[in-house]
């Protein structure tokens, strides 16, 4: 949270601030009464400062009124914090209106002899009143947030009530009945969770609530097929264990996305994670580094300590049957010039200590390092290792061999080999599973160790599930159900692989040190109530499965793409060029449109969608001008090439702005013109991808011509405009409202297919 006016370090609420919103709110409310407390500090003013201050106080009181008068209504729907919430509503309106007495400084007073007009200061009440009006803010926003936990956990034992009744229905009728009813109930959950997960401050619990939520997105659609397949083959073992497995994973999600949002430990919320080398390595470093600063910061068995624990937790790269014999050999090579590095650093160390020195000698700073730099060849070494082994097996697993083998055994009814290519599929499965662990060492940062670890777990429990799904259809080759819940299945195997790749490209931005999370660009116009007040969700359009997977499989290029527009333009060497900004806006947008297939981020509905297309359908039409500008320091040959790509690229920019503005009614034409906007953007950011490496080459072939053109004061104007668009930009992200919805409406309440079985 901000800082507390006038430096005080007992200025506090007393209360922990956990999301985002509470802090958003508070931020300008702080500022407000720094703002006054300060000018407090000086006993003459002028009339105009004066007047300033008698605004600024009249301005915190009416907000704190319009602000009390919303924690009042919410008290009156909320009989059980009613008393906690109207004490803290009282005294933030009383506090209000003391900063307002306070700053109310009537008629001038009396000219002194300087000319000043002084007006009598009482920093002791404005101070006092600050405090608490902050408090009793703070303790309004954090009932409400309350609320708002409440409202979760309400919503998911109304799921966890419907989901029973699921798993007992023995007919049809009653099966689509009650799944309709899950269905909106998981939309409520979905859109309420979805808030929380953006509204979070806790990287750590923003990456366990977006697994959570991301197990329940894809067990629905499981849900739904595994529990048709077991209503048309009662008697069928294996349809059976598909069933209860997915059951069994869908309440474990939603429990654990109510131990993050309460914060409980019953289940084991607060586990901690296993050590992993990155977190070993970087404790080893700053031991080792500090005592740059001091000899005697730590006893010399506690860094050796350190080592050894470190070597021992690289036995998971060695000790593994997929690792080569070279790989191994390299790994445990480094380790060796680890303990040597580290013990000439003890000797030197021991000298140091022995000669009574105060600060580290010579031979210790050589020793310090050579064993970071013997360390950091290690985390080199395990980097390499498991990205390499991930990547080769994100390429063997893209051609799918297993699952096609699988699927063609299982609809000739064919178990000999169906037993056959379930060996090979959980030999790979294994493979996965142990590849993601040694991702988890390796990842550089806490939310991706939880992703590593939530993609071991799925690729743990989705092998099991695609083998009975397939089993059953061994036994019912003719069962179209049965058939439809093998598709399930192996579509959520593929869409983890897609996942690991996605995962595997972000380990390696950290590892080479660039950002490793996107630029947000906010676009949308923001709604005017704040988000503890306006928790009704957006109405949506419906799609089926079958739409519903296209929608995802676009989604996912678009990601991909998206992450290689930001790779490539990160290569050049000019990052305010137009086309780089221009670039990078198109690549954000279609982050936003790749995150709406998956009922994320900021664009909430069809209509939110739609509108992002036009904005990066203009701006397409911005880069296109930008790049004709280029092309006309290009010889003709050159030229040539870049034009005929520009010229694409407009009228592919031309048709998403038409197809985002023509009217659709109905849920085909709508989700026509859904797929049609996400088709064309993909279009749109491969032209983009095509130009960006060729561009890039020639801008800087042409660099020293194009920099002898400008004079300097050409380049400082340059230099004040980027400046400028920077700071706007920020101002933009900081006004914005950063809570996007994350809803499953499009994955569930379309899913309703029972007439196919």
């Amino acid at each position: 949270m901000a800082s507390p006016p006038c430096g005080n370090s007992n200025f506090d609420s007393g209360l922990e601030i956990k999301t985002r919103s509470v802090e958003q709110t508070l931020i300008p409310l702080v500022t407000q009464i720094t703002t006054l407390i300060n000018h407090k500090d000086k006993p003459k003013k002028s009339e105009r400062t004066l007047a300033a201050i008698h605004r600024v106080g009249q301005a915190v009181n009416v907000a704190v009124g319009r602000f009390v008068a919303v924690g009042e209504a919410i008290a009156a729907e909320n009989q059980e914090l009613k008393d906690e919430m109207g004490q803290a509503c009282f005294e933030a309106r009383r506090a209000g209106d003391a900063i307002a007495q306070l700053t109310d400084v009537g008629a001038p007073l009396p000219s002194q002899q300087d000319g000043g007009v002084t007006v009598f200061s009482d920093r002791t009440g404005m101070v006092k009143a600050a405090r608490l009006l902050l408090s009793s803010v703070t303790k309004v926003l954090v009932l409400a947030d309350r609320i708002v936990i409440k409202q979760i956990v309400t919503s998911r034992n109304k799921v966890l009530v419907t989901l029973d009744h699921l798993e007992r229905v023995s007919t049809f009728q009653e099966f689509v009945q009650i799944f309709s009813q899950f269905g909106n109930e998981m939309v409520e959950f979905a859109h309420l969770t979805g808030d929380r997960q953006n509204d979070l401050k806790d990287e750590k619990k923003k990456a366990r609530m977006a697994a959570a939520r991301a197990v329940l997105e894809k067990c629905t659609m499981m849900l739904l097929t595994a529990s048709k397949t077991c209503l048309r083959h009662p008697d069928c073992e294996s349809a059976r264990i598909n069933k209860d497995a997915v059951f069994h994973r869908m309440r474990c999600a939603l429990e654990q996305v109510i131990e993050i949002v309460t914060e409980s430990r019953s289940c084991g919320e607060n586990k901690i994670l296993p050590a992993s080398i990155y977190d070993g390595i970087k404790d080893f470093k700053s031991g080792v580094e500090c005592l740059r600063e001091n000899l005697y910061a730590l006893p010399l068995q506690s860094v050796s300590g350190q080592m050894e624990a470190l070597v021992e937790r690289t036995e998971d790269f060695t000790d593994s049957p997929y690792t080569s014999h070279e790989q191994r050999q390299a790994i445990l090579g480094v380790c060796q010039l680890v303990r040597q590095d580290t013990e000439q650093l003890a000797h030197a160390w021991v000298e140091a200590q022995s000669a009574h020195a105060k600060e580290a000698t010579e031979q210790v700073e050589v020793a310090i390092l050579k064993t970071c730099q013997s360390i950091s060849e290690l985390r080199r070494e395990l980097h390499k290792v498991a990205v390499g082994r991930a990547s080769d097996l994100l390429k063997v697993h893209g051609e799918q061999l297993p699952l096609r083998a699988l699927k063609a055994a299982g609809a000739e009814g064919n178990l000999e080999a169906v037993a056959e290519f379930s060996r090979t599929l959980t030999e790979q499965k294994e493979q996965l599973v142990e590849t993601c662990r040694l991702l988890y060492h390796v990842s550089g940062s806490e939310p991706l160790e939880i992703t590593c670890i939530h993609a071991e777990e799925t690729f743990h429990v989705i092998g099991p599930q695609i083998i009975s799904a397939v089993q059953t259809l061994a036994l019912h080759p003719s069962s179209k159900i049965a058939k439809e819940n093998l598709e399930v299945f192996c579509e959520a195997w593929e869409s983890q692989l897609c996942d690991m790749a996605l995962l595997l490209r972000e380990i390696n931005d950290i590892f080479e040190g660039r950002r490793g999370d996107k630029r947000p660009y906010l676009s949308l116009p923001r709604p005017g109530k704040h988000p503890l007040t306006n928790m009704k969700p957006a109405k949506a359009v419906k799609l089926d499965a079958e739409e519903q997977t296209s929608i995802a499989k676009l989604g996912l290029e678009l990601r991909l793409l998206s992450s290689d527009v930001d790779t490539e333009v990160e290569k050049w060497e000019e990052q305010e060029h137009d086309v780089v900004r221009q670039s990078q806006s198109l690549a954000s947008m279609a982050y936003n449109m790749h995150l709406f297939t998956r009922g994320e981020g900021l664009l909430k509905t069809t209509l939110d969608l739609f509108h992002q297309a036009e904005v990066l359908s203009e701006e397409g039409l911005q880069l296109c001008s930008s790049l004709r500008t280029f092309s006309t320091q290009l010889v003709d040959e050159e030229k040539s090439s870049v034009v005929t790509e520009i010229e694409k690229l407009a009228v592919l920019c031309q048709q998403l702005q038409t197809g985002a503005k023509t009217p659709a009614q109905g849920k085909t034409a709508t989700f026509q013109k859904v797929d049609l906007c996400i088709q064309t953007t993909r279009n749109i950011l491969t032209v983009v991808l095509s130009l960006l490496p060729f561009c890039n080459k020639l801008n800087r072939q042409h660099k020293s011509e194009r920099s002898s053109l400008g004079s300097p004061r050409d380049w400082k104007e340059k230099q004040e405009a980027s400046a400028a668009d920077r700071e706007e930009g920020a101002l933009n992200s900081k006004n914005g409202n950063g809570f996007g919805v994350r809803s499953l409406e499009q994955h569930m309440a379309g899913l309703n297919l029972l007439e196919s079985k």
